[in-house]
């Protein structure tokens, strides 16, 4: 299991971290692991699952997390 930090999830999904946040809070982007008081990490399969899974749903706009 690898655990991604806040830049590099930016990096894969291509969204500003706030707006992570948001569809977090929303129940549409997995939910982040706190490691510490400061740092927190995202389990690597499960946002390579979530992209799997927009990419799946691409052609049903109605389907998209945002």
């Amino acid at each position: 299991m690898r655990l991604l930090s806040k830049r590099q999830v930016k990096e894969m999904v291509l969204y500003s971290p706030q707006h992570i946040a948001r569809l977090e809070a929303a129940g549409k982007f997995p939910k982040r692991v706190k490691l510490g008081p400061n740092r927190v990490g995202w389990v690597e399969s499960e946002i390579v699952d979530w992209l799997e899974f927009l990419i799946e749903r691409r052609d049903c706009p109605e389907d998209t997390p945002e």
